[in-house]
C-alpha cells in the first residue's frame, strides 16, 4: 500500500503541498486517507483482495470489471455488487439510489449526515475486526474470548477466566466460567473459530449435549462465522436451558462496545448553545 499510495500521487501529478496536505484532526495525510477509503471500497466491493497485512491485489471479479473499461470507478458503480450494498447498510440497489453521495437523504441535516458518517465508519471497523479474527491462531481466539468476557464482567478476575477457559474440548465445552464475581452460577462456553461455512445444527446439539452432561443450565456458543438456519431452529426450542448463540457479527460488535481490540484515534465533540448560561444576561 505503500509503494501504491506513492505511485497514484505521481500519477496525479500532486504537488508537495497537496501531498502533505493532512486532515482537519492532523494525524494523517488527506491523500493517504482518501487510498485508504478507496482500497476499503474495492475490497468490500469483492474487486480487491487481502493476501497479506499492507498488501492487496486484484481478483477475478475485479478484472472483469476492467475489463468493461469503465470511465470511473464510482460509490453508484460499486452498488451493484451485493456485498458493497450490504456494507454501505443498505437492503436493495434500489434504495441505494435514492440515497446522495454522502449516504444522507436530499435535506438531510448536517447531524443526519455525521450520523450514517460514523455508521460507514462503524460497519467498516466490524468488517475489518472479523477478518483480524478470523486470521487469527486458535490459540489467540481463546484469548480474545477470555479478554471479551472479563470486559463484560464475567469470570470474576481475568487470570480465573483464562483458567476456566483453558479446559478445552472437555466432552464438547471449551470451558466454563463464573457468571458473576461469587460463582453463584457457572456459564459453559463454546468457542468455535471458523473461516468459512457456518456452524450446523449438529454441533449446537452436542454442546446441548454437553450441557446436560453437565447438569448444566447456561451455555453461550461463541464462533467468527454464522449459524446455519437448522441450528437457530434448534437453539431456539431447548427447553429447561439459557443458550445463546453470538455468531461473528455480534462478536465483532461486543469486541467494539467493549474496548477488545479496538483503539479510540479520534474523538469529535459537537457543541450546542448552553440557555441556562445565557439566561443570566
Amino acid at each position: 500500500m505503500r509503494d501504491l499510495t506513492e505511485h497514484l500521487a505521481q500519477f496525479f501529478r500532486l504537488t508537495e503541498t497537496e501531498r502533505e496536505d493532512l486532515l482537519p484532526s492532523g494525524k494523517q495525510r488527506r491523500f493517504d486517507n482518501r487510498v485508504g477509503w478507496a482500497r476499503t471500497a474495492l475490497k468490500k466491493a469483492g474487486l480487491l483482495e487481502i493476501p497479506r497485512e499492507a498488501y492487496v491485489r486484484i481478483s477475478p471479479r475485479g478484472r472483469e470489471l476492467l475489463a468493461e473499461r469503465p470511465e470511473k470507478i464510482t460509490d453508484k458503480l460499486l452498488m451493484r455488487y451485493p456485498e458493497y450494498l450490504q456494507y454501505k447498510g443498505f437492503d436493495s440497489q434500489q434504495n441505494a439510489e435514492a440515497t446522495s453521495q454522502t449516504g444522507a437523504e436530499p435535506g438531510a441535516s448536517p447531524k443526519e449526515r455525521l450520523e450514517f458518517a460514523f455508521g460507514e465508519l462503524q460497519r467498516t471497523l466490524l468488517g475489518d475486526i472479523l477478518e483480524k479474527v478470523k486470521a487469527s491462531t486458535p490459540a489467540f481466539f481463546e484469548t480474545l474470548v477470555v479478554d471479551l468476557l472479563s470486559a463484560m464482567g464475567y469470570g470474576g478476575s481475568r487470570r480465573d477466566a483464562a483458567r476456566a477457559l483453558g479446559r478445552s474440548g472437555d466432552g464438547g465445552i471449551d470451558g466454563e466460567i463464573k457468571e458473576d464475581p461469587l460463582g453463584l452460577d457457572m456459564i459453559y462456553i463454546q468457542a468455535k473459530r471458523y473461516t468459512t461455512g457456518n456452524v450446523p445444527a449438529a454441533a449446537v446439539r452436542d454442546f446441548v449435549g454437553a450441557l446436560v452432561g453437565k447438569n448444566a443450565r447456561k451455555g453461550v456458543f461463541i464462533t467468527t462465522s454464522g449459524f446455519a438456519a437448522d441450528a437457530l431452529k434448534f437453539a431456539d426450542r431447548v427447553e429447561g436451558k439459557r443458550l445463546v448463540l453470538i455468531d461473528g457479527t455480534t462478536l465483532a460488535k461486543l469486541m467494539v462496545e467493549n474496548g477488545v481490540g479496538v483503539a479510540i484515534t479520534d474523538t469529535l465533540k459537537i457543541g450546542k448553545i448552553d440557555e441556562d448560561y445565557f439566561d443570566q444576561g
